[in-house]
């Protein structure tokens, strides 16, 4: 098995990539707008996906957060808020906030589930900070630590009770970087002391079964590499300090903070630690030659892979409710 996640350029396969997915055999897929269009047009894409293994758990994701982040749009599929609504309500009544996100996520959840989808690259956990680019802004789940954490939890429960496993993102932490990641690699100065800010929701959620990691540079951990590609990042910050033992897969390999050619950048993501190199762009060259460069997945990261995928696959749910509940309780804050 090939230790990636690759993207698909449409709404179905092509020739050429139904023969390279099955001779490859990718660790997983991922889904955007480009390969969405309708309910029965999706469920029979992801069926292929399914058929082409031969196995019915397979890692199948999407970016579906809500707000300015969904690949999943009306009129086909319903809007969800963004992050920042279930912060506005934590500070007013933190208990209903955390239900408010927990109906939300399975709500969301069983959209997903439906259309056979089984990861969902979801929640944030970057904690908001004053000044940073606003590539996180709204989709954080607010600037306090145990508040990100708490409504964190929520969203992975909610995602868990429709049959969808959820990823904690970006790990060790997205809230402080002045750039965007998609366009330049963003450099993060803050001291180990202030960092630990950053660190204590992921270090509070280190039992998530996936966790997506930060194209950003922490000059206090190490100042010539980014996260993704670090060894001290990973094997010190996240695998020790937070002490994260899930399946750990990159950010898209393909953004410009990175340098060097998508293959180099997987192998040395590998190199670094990562269990999955994510390659969102179905560009037929550069999936070939993570192919070609990467080693098989290694018996850990196998094993992960299968652990995170425990949950997938037992939808159950009453969406009309669980929508009417998180809607109740949003509109607290308008009454406030």
């Amino acid at each position: 098995m090939t230790p990636a996640i690759f993207g698909l350029a449409g709404p179905v396969l092509s020739a050429d990539e139904r023969a390279f997915f099955r001779e490859a055999d990718p660790a997983g897929y991922i889904l955007f707008g480009r390969n969405v269009e309708n309910r029965a047009q999706l469920r029979a894409l992801t069926d292929e996906l399914r058929a082409i293994h031969g196995r019915e758990r397979l890692l199948v994701s999407i970016d579906q957060e809500g707000g300015r982040v969904a690949r999943m749009k009306p009129p086909e599929w319903l809007a969800f808020p963004p992050g920042e609504a279930f912060a506005r309500l934590w500070d007013l009544a933190p208990a209903s906030a955390i239900e408010a996100a927990r109906a939300n996520a399975e709500a969301l959840g069983l959209d997903l589930a439906e259309a056979g989808i089984s990861v969902d690259y979801l929640p944030l956990l970057d904690v908001r900070q004053p000044g940073a680019h606003d590539v996180i802004g709204d989709r954080a789940l607010g600037s306090e630590p145990m508040q990100v954490a708490a409504l964190g939890r929520a969203i992975l429960d909610g995602l868990a009770r429709a049959g969808v496993t959820g990823c904690v993102k970006h790990m060790p932490g997205h809230g402080r970087a002045g750039a965007d990641s998609h366009k330049e690699l963003p450099t993060v100065t803050a001291s180990e002391a202030e960092l630990e800010i950053d660190l204590e929701p992921f270090r509070i959620l280190a039992s998530a079964p996936i966790a997506m990691t930060a194209h950003v540079c922490y000059t206090a951990w190490d100042a010539d590499n980014p996260g993704t590609l670090s060894p001290f990042v990973v094997g010190e910050i996240i695998r020790k300090r937070i002490g994260f033992a899930g399946l750990l897969l990159t950010d898209d390999i393909d953004m410009e903070a990175l340098d060097g050619t998508v293959p180099e950048r997987s192998e040395r993501a590998i190199a670094a630690g990562c269990d999955l190199v994510l390659n969102c762009w179905a560009k037929m060259a550069d999936m070939t030659g993570i192919a070609q460069r990467l080693p098989p997945i290694t018996e850990a990261a196998s094993a992960r892979l299968e652990r995170a995928l425990d949950l997938t696959g037992r939808p159950s749910g009453d969406q009309a409710a669980l929508l009417a509940k998180r809607d109740r309780l949003l509109d607290l804050v308008a009454q406030a």
